[in-house]
């Protein structure tokens, strides 16, 4: 499902204008996004989680050259899903 096709169904689903629909299902993903971005997980009960997690600084070897080269930190994020959700889809 693409992010139009989730307004759509959103909309039928709650009968709101698509336009409406589309401010309020972008709300949600900025939201989460900016939670996100201050370091703070999102957990939606029955839904799942999202995460922040951190992957430390670090040398690696390119295959090409046999150089070290250095790996800079950074953060991703990780979605866990609850055992609700996989229990929707698996049934």
């Amino acid at each position: 499902m693409t992010k139009p096709e989730l307004i759509n169904a959103v909309s039928e689903k709650i009968g709101a204008t698509k336009k409406d629909t589309k401010v309020f299902v972008d709300t949600v993903f900025e939201v989460i996004t900016e939670t996100m971005a201050t370091g703070e997980s999102v957990n939606l009960y029955g839904f799942g989680s999202f995460n922040i997690l951190s992957k430390d600084a670090c040398e690696r070897r390119n295959p090409m050259t046999g150089d070290m080269i250095s790996v800079p930190a950074k953060n991703y994020p990780k979605f866990k899903a609850s055992q609700g959700l996989k229990d929707a889809v698996n049934a």
